[in-house]
Order: C-alpha cells, then sequence, then structure tokens
C-alpha cells in the first residue's frame, strides 16, 4: 500500500486530474480521502481563477480595432476619505497575461496580496503610470473634477499612447477613444491592474504621511472616516493634508 506521505506529494505535483486519483476516492484511510479533497479544492479554486483571467481579457479584447492594440485601464483610490491625495494609475497590460491569475479589483484582495500584484504589474507591463492628486486641487475643483484630470494626467504619462482607454465608471477627454466602464475593476484585467496600482501607491503614501501626523493613524484608516479617525479629529482639528471641502473636516475648519 502506497505511504500516506507519497501520496501528499503526488498530489502536490498534480496539476490536472489523474487516473490513479480515482482509487484514492475509496481509500480506507480517512486522511487520504481527506488530502484528496484539499487538492480536488485547489484545483476548482484555480480553475476558477483561471477562467476569471479569460473573461477579463476578453472583455479588453472587444476594445482593440486590431490584435496589437493597446488597451489602457484606468482607476482610482481615494475618493472618498477626508484626508489625502487621490491616486490614479494607468496600466497597459501585454498580449501575454499568464503571469496575472488571481489579479482582481484591489478591495477583493488582502494587502500581502495586492503588494506582490503591485510588483507583478510594474514588471510585466508595456507600460504603467501612477498620479498623485493632491488635497488643495481637490478642494479647489471638486473631487469628481480632481480625479478626471488625475486620471487624464495619469493617461499622458504613459509611455506609450494607447489605441484607446477603459476607465473604471468615468468620462475622459483624451485623444484616444475611451469608455466608461461601469464597475470596471471586477470586469477588465487592464482596470484591475490599474486598481491595484492606485491602492497601493495611495496606501504606501499614506503610510508616509502617518509618519508625519503621528497623531491621526493614517496608516491604519487611510485618511477614511472611521471612528479613530474622527476622533482625533476632534481632538487634534484639521491638518494640511486634511480636505477643507469635505465635512466634518469643512466645518472644523471654519471654526477655527
Amino acid at each position: 500500500m502506497e505511504t500516506i506521505a507519497s501520496i501528499k506529494e503526488k498530489l502536490l505535483k498534480a496539476e490536472s486530474h489523474e487516473a490513479w486519483m480515482e482509487g484514492l476516492k475509496s481509500d480506507s484511510r480517512k486522511s487520504v480521502r481527506q488530502l484528496l479533497a484539499s487538492w480536488q479544492r485547489r484545483y476548482d479554486k484555480r480553475l476558477s481563477l483561471l477562467q476569471d483571467l479569460e473573461d477579463k481579457q476578453a472583455f479588453d479584447r472587444q476594445f482593440k480595432e486590431h490584435p496589437g492594440s493597446l488597451v489602457a485601464g484606468i482607476d482610482e483610490a481615494g475618493r472618498g476619505p477626508l484626508a489625502g491625495p487621490v491616486v490614479t494609475a494607468a496600466v497597459i497590460l501585454p498580449e501575454d497575461c499568464s503571469a496575472f491569475i488571481g489579479l482582481d479589483d484591489s478591495k477583493r484582495i488582502g494587502k500581502a496580496r495586492r503588494d506582490e500584484l503591485a510588483q507583478l504589474v510594474k514588471a510585466r507591463a508595456v507600460s504603467w503610470s501612477v498620479h498623485v492628486q493632491p488635497p488643495e486641487v481637490i478642494d479647489r475643483l471638486n473631487i469628481y473634477q480632481a480625479t478626471k484630470q488625475s486620471m487624464e494626467a495619469a493617461v499622458k504619462d504613459l509611455a506609450i499612447a494607447p489605441d484607446a482607454v477603459l476607465a473604471d465608471a468615468m468620462e475622459l477627454a483624451l485623444p484616444m477613444p475611451s469608455e466608461a466602464i461601469i464597475k470596471g475593476d471586477a470586469r477588465s484585467l487592464c482596470i484591475a491592474a490599474a486598481s491595484i496600482l492606485a491602492k497601493t501607491g495611495r496606501d504606501h503614501l499614506m503610510a508616509e504621511y502617518s509618519t508625519q501626523y503621528p497623531q491621526y493613524g493614517f496608516a491604519k484608516h487611510a485618511g477614511y472616516g472611521t471612528k479613530d479617525h474622527l476622533a482625533a479629529l476632534e481632538a487634534h482639528g484639521p491638518c494640511p493634508i486634511h480636505r477643507k471641502t469635505f465635512e466634518p473636516v469643512k466645518t472644523m475648519a471654519e471654526g477655527l
């Protein structure tokens, strides 16, 4: 009888279902059946991720006039917080995206995995850019216009001009065709890649601000209006990176 250790090693190496696995279903040892069930869950998960990758790529291909066309995805992070910048990113992915299995909307991915994916996108992308829109511009223009301007700047900052642009739920004024895609970060691979760069880029900036203004805890809440952040605002008032046109910062600033 084959040892459990040997079966475990074979399952770890197996990338698809093989005939010998059928015998494991009726193995008298419970641990062997559990090993098979664990392998099946991993296999099913990988198939699901591969299908999701193909679906997102197929969505992006709809916007290519020909196979060589370059499509850029655009997304932002930080429209809602009370403090800090809006960060937007633009990404043109390569034709071969097999390395991007698991790439998804940044909100669906944990921090460690987001950081890994950000490095992968930067290493493999045809071109990428990140634009930081500071709080004072947000206050001057309003959050919608400031985000729109930042997205357009991110496209212009790409080293290679795309043939088409897909933006997450934003109409842009650009020299090339652009589409506003509702829930684009969940439907488009290039928008998902942009969402990863925007989110990780903004989180990094807010962690830096946290060392400059430690009393607000920016590294923990990234400037969003959490209970702790509101308590810190009440105790210390707004700092230079707070958005003066956002409530309750606006009322606090007017009272100073």
